[in-house]
Formats: C-alpha cells, structure tokens, sequence
C-alpha cells in the first residue's frame, strides 16, 4: 500500500481523528473508504466496469464508456 502527504488545517485534521476514532479506524481508511465512495478509481478498475457493463447490457464500447462516465459523475454529485 503507497503512503501520501495531505495537509489540511487543523480544525479539519481534528475532525479526521475525531471520525476516526468514533468509527474506530484509522485516517487513512477513512480517507480511502471516502475517495471509494466518490468513486475514485484506478484506470483498471474503470476497465473493468465498463467491460461488464458493456456484457450485460450488449452495449457497444463508446455506449458503455458513455453510460460509465454519467453514472460516475451522478455518484460523485451524491
């Protein structure tokens, strides 16, 4: 797993280990469980979304990758 330097403020890095805490993790994976749910994800990750819906819905690739980019900017507007 990759480390990384973030800085925020101090009222904000408080209101990170106080969520932590309370949910009895870590910042980091309180991090990454909310860069998941905005729906960040590796270029693989995507590939493979796309490949399935694409399967499933017998959609051509420029169909698919349509229906993908929309469905993750509606989660993101979430």
């Amino acid at each position: 797993m990759a480390r990384i330097t973030v800085t925020v403020s101090d009222e904000r890095y408080a209101a990170l280990k106080e969520a932590a805490a309370r949910r009895r993790q870590t910042i980091g994976r309180l991090v990454d469980d909310a860069l998941e749910f905005y729906g960040l994800k590796s270029t693989a990750e995507a590939a493979t979304l796309v490949a399935r819906a694409r399967r499933a819905a017998a959609m051509s690739e420029d169909e698919a990758l349509q229906l993908a980019v929309r469905e993750t900017r509606a989660g993101r507007q979430r």
